[in-house]
């Protein structure tokens, strides 16, 4: 939240001398005070100097008793300022007293309200209230302070106030109007075509339309039936319980009921993860042949970029960086080097990569069909492969480390992988440690856990399952 005073600009401008030149015997006019807009001789010129951050586009609207006020006034064209052509720093308005309604004048007060940033405020935190009463065929400057957004939690607009339990909709639709019909345990809002929005409130990025239930009215079973304001078109009835606020995304083919899902502004394009599988602390490494690694060295881009909710499912992700579009990397989803890693996902950076992950592999899936398959390469991979080892060294707890002349450590750093899963094979129990990968050669190395003490293996290719007997002597092949 910026919270610099317009008043501390204008000093500022005061002492570097960015004002019009004058005498000491003239008044200081510093340039945003000079007049604009032509006087007119039939109109009382008002030019209003906008707070600090006032964007070019901003869309100000005059409110006071003299308009009827901002429900009336705000998205009336006749009230809407212009932008002065030659600076950012001023929005003009021509007045005409023999529109004022009531026999009310500037004198009972007026103020600005921006679309964008609310009414304007004093410094004080008040609502601004200027008497200023100007004549026919002058011209008089009125000084903006604050914006009401300034005192915004996040600088996020406040939401309306409700009655009720409140029904958020996202517009898909692209009807011109809408408005919702209700029946069941009553017709909530009256006869069809039912009611109209009572307002709408920019919030986490979307414009959501608002329809109010009302004190009284909850838990009352519904049916909703969306419509383009009686003009001919509805949506099927969508049964609720009015038990609680409702988030639904509206299109012209039907309802769904979704939550106030965050617009995240990703670096580029993103890979999204659902993640079923068994392991929360996730990285991402990437490789192409004669390119840098993208993310670094093993195992690459860790913790995750954020998490994100769409479509109402959780899925975490991981920004691949604006400067990367359009590059093709082999993508290596691993447990943050400790022992787990998905085989390589193959991809292009041009669109947004969404996968379910489970353990031993993964798919492609359509974060539109509820993050079911969107029906793409790559397949589901196998469940990984194994390495069984009877331990019979005397250690209670032990770590499996594989290494491979530039490759990286198959089950992550030194000690190597301890989350090992127990089987029983040949009437012995053996330590199961799971691995994905194809065709490299790596080395084993069974130790008691980075406890100082080590035992050498052989070598082994991967792709397959291995079985093995390690005692204080040495490693032994077992056969299956």
């Amino acid at each position: 939240m910026n919270k610099k005073i317009y008043s501390l600009i204008l000093s500022l401008l005061a002492f570097t001398g960015l004002f019009s030149s004058c005498s000491d015997k003239e008044d200081i006019v510093f340039d945003h005070e000079l007049q604009q807009f032509e006087t007119r001789a039939d109109r009382i010129l008002l030019e209003f100097i906008a707070p600090f951050g006032t964007t070019p586009d901003e869309e100000i609207y005059i409110v006071g008793a003299f308009n009827g006020g901002e429900e009336a006034a705000v998205d009336n064209p006749e009230w809407l300022l212009t932008k002065a052509p030659n600076t950012n720093d001023k929005w003009g308005i021509y007045l005409d007293p023999s529109t004022f309604v009531d026999g009310a004048t500037l004198s009972d007060g007026f103020h600005f309200v921006s679309k964008a940033q609310g009414h304007e405020y004093t410094i004080n935190g008040e609502v601004a209230n200027h008497t200023d009463n100007p004549a026919v065929g002058t011209f008089t400057n009125i000084w903006g302070q604050r914006w009401e957004s300034y005192y915004w939690q996040g600088g996020e607009k406040p939401e309306p106030a409700r009655n009720g339990y409140r029904i958020y909709v996202d517009d898909q639709t692209g009807w011109s109007a809408i408005a919702l019909y209700a029946w069941g345990d009553s017709e909530l809002f009256g006869g069809w075509p039912g009611a109209a929005p009572v307002g709408t409130w920019e919030h986490n990025g979307v414009n959501w339309t608002l329809f109010d239930v009302g004190e009284g009215n909850e838990g009352l079973v519904e049916n909703l039936i969306f419509n383009n304001n009686g003009g001919g078109v509805q949506l099927a009835d969508f049964k609720v319980t009015l038990d609680r606020d409702l988030w639904l995304r509206v299109t012209a083919e039907g309802v769904e009921e979704i939550g106030s899902e965050p617009v995240i502004k990703h670096d580029g394009y993103a890979l999204f993860i659902l993640n079923e599988s068994t392991q929360t602390d996730l990285a991402l490494y990437a490789w192409a042949d004669g390119m840098p690694e993208l993310f670094g060295a093993w195992p690459g881009m860790t913790p995750p970029t954020g998490a994100q909710v769409i479509n109402g499912i959780d899925y975490i992700y991981f920004d691949l960086g604006e400067a990367n579009t359009g590059l093709t990397y082999n993508f290596i989803v691993n447990n943050n080097n400790n022992g787990v890693q998905w085989s390589d996902l193959n991809q292009t950076i041009d669109h947004d990569i969404y996968i379910r992950l489970f353990d031993g592999g993964y798919e492609m899936i359509d974060p539109n069909n509820g993050g079911g398959s969107g029906g793409g390469e790559p397949e589901p991979q196998p469940q990984g492969h194994k390495i069984y080892i009877v331990n019979n060294t005397g250690w209670s707890s032990v770590g499996l480390y594989a290494w491979g002349d530039n490759l990286p450590e198959l089950f992550g750093a030194w000690p190597g992988n301890s989350s090992y899963t127990t089987e029983a094979i040949g009437g012995m129990e053996a330590l199961v440690f799971t691995y994905n990968d194809e065709g490299n050669v790596y080395n084993l190395i069974l130790n008691d856990n980075g406890g100082g003490n080590q035992i050498d293996g052989p070598a082994i290719t991967t792709g397959g399952d291995y079985y093995f007997e390690v005692t204080a002597n040495g490693w032994n092949t077992l056969s299956r």
